[in-house]
């Protein structure tokens, strides 16, 4: 019996013990593979044009300027006649109106040196995020601006008043029991990671809208980034696209630039985008924990902007229009082929995406 009481009174002071020291509250960091977190490369894009036949022909070609968050861009022209700079929806554009005369051939478009690193905000827990009523108080013509419908003269691509939009997006707020910006946001990426399928479409020509995107739960990276806009902005969370490219390395070595789109959300965080966090739709994982990590409040070095929305059914048709021509004669032919190329790409620097214990990130 003594025996059993120095055995028990031993095991409690050790379990006391153990749990005083706060050993069992000490976890390692996740940290994920090294990934390329600077980088530098040439990017020349833009359409190859062939003109067959005899006659005239006008040719108009609205093209976005590339930026990044962090890092630096110099850019040249690959047609240096009959263009315009023009500054439209706060984005800058070279605007090309050709006219021209029978048989040539010629490439419209930019070229230009970039060097890139990688953004992330560090705090996942929102501690320096507003709420949507500090939001809606402090920066009304930015709530007014991006918490609306966005459509066409046919679509409602953006919609945030649709009713199965508006009620998926109210019973992700009710389980957030938040109206934190940022949490919010991060339950509504939740969701569209949990319950739509990244699927491609490459026979349909235009983008879905939400409310479909919503009924079929599949889509391409347009068809993710407009849904989820749509969400965000039925619950007050102002929100808009991006449109760009996204480099690819592949296993042979070459890197290819591909048109993404993807989205920034106003959670009012400091930071290069001024309140504004990127947010990528578009990625594979299954793991919820995994995309909120590396794709929510982060935008990855090989992320090249071009067109920033500024919530206009304007800027959204801008958006969607490609390069268009007008022929004098119907025996002139006009072949168009679009392209993106990659050159001279290098990794200046690769780091370990670090989480902590405490949801906080960094690259180490």
């Amino acid at each position: 019996m003594i025996k059993n009481t120095w055995y028990l009174s031993i095991t409690c002071i050790l379990v006391l013990i153990v749990t005083l020291s706060g050993c069992e509250m000490i976890l390692p960091p996740t940290m994920y593979e090294a990934t390329a977190t600077k980088i530098s490369y040439d990017i020349s894009y833009g359409y190859h044009v062939q003109t067959m036949g005899r006659g005239s022909y006008e040719i108009n070609y609205l093209c976005d300027i590339p930026e990044v968050i962090s890092g630096t861009i110099t850019y040249d022209l690959l047609y240096n006649d009959e263009y315009q700079i023009k500054t439209l929806f706060d984005n800058t554009f070279i605007d090309w109106n050709i006219s021209g005369m029978d048989q040539r051939i010629f490439d419209v478009g930019v070229t230009a040196r970039v060097e890139a690193a990688g953004y992330l905000i560090t705090d996942l827990n929102g501690a320096d995020s507003l709420t949507i009523a500090e939001i809606q108080e402090r920066y009304p013509e930015i709530f007014d601006q991006y918490t609306k419908l966005q459509a066409n003269t046919t679509i409602r691509f953006i919609d945030p008043y649709d009713p199965k939009i508006i009620s998926t997006a109210s019973m992700v707020s009710q389980d957030a029991q938040t109206t934190n910006s940022l949490l919010l946001a991060q339950s509504l990426f939740s969701w569209l990671k949990k319950n739509i399928q990244y699927q491609i479409h490459p026979n349909e020509g235009t983008v879905r809208p939400a409310s479909i995107t919503l009924e079929s739960r599949q889509g391409d990276c347009d068809d993710l980034s407009f849904l989820y806009i749509s969400l965000c902005r039925a619950v007050g969370i102002p929100a808009r696209f991006i449109r760009g490219y996204l480099l690819t390395e592949n296993i042979d070595g070459s890197v290819t630039a591909t048109a993404h789109a993807w989205v920034d959300v106003f959670v009012g965080v400091s930071g290069s985008l001024n309140g504004w966090i990127p947010v990528e739709c578009a990625s594979s994982s299954n793991s919820i924990e995994i995309n909120i990590h590396q794709n929510f409040g982060l935008e990855t070095a090989s992320h090249l902007r071009l067109f920033t929305d500024d919530g206009s059914n304007a800027s959204l048709e801008t958006s969607l229009t490609g390069i268009s021509y007008v022929t004098r004669d119907p025996s002139i032919t006009i072949i168009l082929h679009s392209f993106a190329e990659i050159n001279n790409f290098q990794v200046l620097e690769s780091k370990n995406l670090v989480i902590t214990d405490s949801n906080m990130r960094y690259y180490k």
